[in-house]
């Protein structure tokens, strides 16, 4: 099929959805709808995938229909945003655009619909993090919400690349997130500790590589997660413990061109052919049955799989492998970045301690980080700002509060008082170290209470309540 074609029916779907919404909002709530509610999850599961096909074609890639488009280092030009798994940069002060992230990763935003009925399916009200746009893009969760509809389970499946001692702030965000998901749910989480991958892209000991994983598993365990559901597992260490792991690895990198992985990923000749090899890895966990002990027979429980959208090109590859070995496409919830203390245009950074808010800071240190380095939208002076306002937009300590400050009412008034300048900048610093110390301290406070007794049932390889 042509991009022009595509371009025609994804058009298409997008008004067919939009005609469907406003002739549903006129029908009385007390009716039943059942079958209109099903046709328009329907039409979005196409349109979503029309709009997967249309970036790989934009993106010239010759496979037709397939999820796999290239986020490599060469994708970014001077005016554009770069995105991919080992690097982010933005090219506005505000941050990375995220709808032409969508558009160009061919992913589906998460609207106001796909809340409503998130919502309704878990009978409560839909995390913070989802209301407030964080996280933003999905792929197929509508999907999972049908299999939940059914009464059939699914199982989530996230991770962390092991490279520092302690974690930060940006990287607690989809571990919180991904906790949420399994108690509203109550579903199995399997996590994945890429220690592999870090020996291969940094200058690491593959030993020492190993023992920051230990160390991380600490911070992951402390956010509570249930250990009758989690399953925690190293890269390095669970390739001999489980075959059928390794097995879908093998049949992954079996359907993967070298091509395909050099236009995924930006590798070239240079790259040890480990890097090239790492990314069927990481897609593995994807699939149930790469966890027997878990799963038993069960090759096609559906997997949703919260990240932030700079995992998405690992992802995209495994979806367009899941059909030629019989498997699911997993769901996917893409998180926008946390931000430096610099400001939107990086990440946090494990490597640079005055980027981030650590989990192992003291409440001095956490004083001193944000009144030194955090990003001011405020202006030059105490009259201009009472006169202009500040900048929700670029003001780190804002934006900060928008991940971990909970309630809404709160936050709208922050927001209101300094956009029109009756609260200045330094109160504003004041209200995000009153908020982060205390979650911080409690972290630490949990995390002293891991043990390796513990660590070890966690990263045992067994049955979970499922």
């Amino acid at each position: 099929m042509s991009l022009a074609e595509f371009t025609v029916r994804a058009d298409k779907a997008e008004k067919e959805i939009e005609s469907l919404k406003c002739m549903f909002s006129k029908i009385d709530t007390s009716l039943s709808s059942h079958g209109a509610e099903t046709e328009v999850s329907r039409l979005h599961e196409e349109n979503a995938r029309l709009k997967e096909q249309l970036a790989s074609l934009q993106n010239g890639l010759s496979t037709a229909g397939t999820d796999v488009t290239p986020s490599g280092e060469a994708d970014a030009t001077a005016d554009e945003d770069e995105v991919n798994p080992w690097d982010v940069k933005a090219s506005s002060e505000k941050g990375v655009d995220y709808e032409k992230l969508i558009t160009k990763f061919g992913s589906s935003a998460i609207d106001s619909i796909l809340i409503s009925r998130l919502e309704s399916v878990i009978k409560q009200p839909a995390h913070h993090l989802i209301k407030r746009g964080i996280f933003f893009s999905h792929r197929d969760l509508a999907i999972i919400l049908n299999e939940v509809e059914k009464g059939n389970k699914f199982f989530l499946y996230t991770g962390r690349g092991p490279s520092s001692e302690a974690m930060h702030l940006g990287h607690l965000i989809p571990f919180m997130f991904t906790k949420w998901l399994q108690d509203v749910f109550d579903v199995p989480l399997v996590i994945q500790l890429t220690d592999d991958e870090k020996f291969m892209w940094k200058d690491m000991k593959m030993e020492e590589c190993q023992r920051l994983g230990w160390q991380n598993v600490k911070d992951i365990i402390a956010l509570g997660f249930d250990v009758n559901k989690t399953f925690i597992f190293a890269d390095l260490t669970f390739m001999g413990q489980c075959p059928s792991f390794y097995q879908n690895i093998i049949k992954i990198q079996k359907c993967v061109t070298y091509n395909q992985v050099r236009g995924i990923f930006g590798f070239d000749g240079s790259s040890p052919i480990g890097k090239i090899a790492f990314p069927a890895v990481q897609a593995a966990p994807s699939f149930s049955s790469s966890f027997p002990f878990i799963f038993g027979d069960k090759t096609k429980v559906p997997c949703l799989i919260p990240c932030a959208i700079d995992q998405d090109p690992y992802f995209r590859m495994t979806r367009d492998v899941a059909p030629r070995l019989g498997y699911l496409r997993p769901a996917l919830l893409h998180s926008s970045f946390f931000p430096a203390l610099q400001g939107a245009q990086t990440k946090m950074s494990a490597s640079d301690p005055n980027s981030s808010i650590f989990l192992t800071d003291t409440p001095k240190q956490i004083k001193t980080k944000i009144n030194k380095y955090a990003f001011s939208g405020g202006q030059a002076t105490v009259e201009e700002h009472r006169e202009k306002g500040g900048d929700c937009e670029v003001d780190i300590s804002f934006q900060y509060l928008r991940f971990f400050l909970e309630d809404d009412e709160k936050l709208e008034k922050i927001r209101a008082d300094y956009t029109s300048g009756d609260l200045l900048s330094g109160f504003l610093k004041k209200e995000l170290i009153d908020l982060l110390t205390p979650m911080v301290l409690k972290h630490q406070e949990n995390r002293k209470l891991v043990t390796d007794d513990i660590i070890q049932q966690f990263m045992t390889p067994r049955p979970l309540n499922f």
